[in-house]
């Protein structure tokens, strides 16, 4: 099966692609996706491949795709996991998170986690203790940092607020701006469904906020008010 799939995401490869992927995913010397290869297949063909093969590979070929040096290799290995998650019962659902857990060193960018943290760790804890994503929270690991908050949309999506602002407490003073722009856009997301708390939040917080945070934060908001936060007169 391994093969059969990476046969076809070969014949759909494009390499002027793959050099302009290289740059928006900051590929180069001491940028967060150094070293990381692509071969140019966008999104909609590899979640196309996935729908075709995700029901008979095991996990055995999934690994295989996970360990590639090539993104997306790894991204059709993690979208694997997430279409075969929704599809699945609750004791293959457990395996599935252990699997994704196992594999945290192959989501090392941005994509990577967006498309899947919140699909697969985030939906499985949705009624069980959730403080690993403190612990990923935690971490030094820029990208268990990022898994960390963006699990949390799932619960947002409830209307399950708690997790995702004291996670944002524990991230509001990181330094990396790939960390700004995932928890700005998930106060976003709470503010998109109750104000009042994402408002609450802020007033407490955003004089301390990296500027990028809050302005993802206060995207959606009314001009004047989002002026007013910008300029530090709430």
């Amino acid at each position: 099966m391994y093969n059969q799939i990476t046969k076809e995401l070969k014949q759909h490869s494009n390499a002027n692609k793959a050099v302009i992927l290289l740059r928006f995913f900051k590929t180069g010397k001491d940028e967060y996706g150094e070293g990381d290869r692509f071969v140019g297949v966008t999104v909609p063909i590899i979640r196309s491949i996935v729908k075709k093969f995700y029901e008979q590979i095991n996990f055995a070929d999934i690994q295989k795709l996970l360990d590639s040096p090539i993104h997306e290799y790894r991204l059709t290995g993690l979208l694997t996991l997430v279409y075969k998650y929704k599809k699945s019962d609750i004791q293959d659902k457990k395996k599935i998170v252990q699997f994704y857990e196992k594999n945290f060193q192959a989501i090392n960018n941005w994509d990577l986690v967006d498309l899947t943290a919140h699909k697969i760790l985030g939906d499985w804890l949705i009624d069980k203790n959730r403080h690993k994503l403190y612990k990923l929270a935690k971490s030094k690991n820029l990208w268990k940092k990022r898994i960390a908050i963006i699990s949390t949309f799932t619960f947002i999506r409830q209307n399950d607020f708690v997790d995702t602002l004291e996670i944002a407490k524990i991230l509001l003073n990181d330094d990396h701006d790939l960390i700004h722009k995932a928890v700005g856009w998930m106060l976003r997301e709470i503010g998109k469904r109750d104000m009042q708390v994402e408002e609450l939040f802020l007033q407490k917080n955003y004089k301390q906020m990296p500027r990028t945070m809050l302005r993802y934060a206060i995207e959606k908001f009314p001009e004047k008010k989002r002026l007013q936060y910008l300029h530090g007169k709430i």
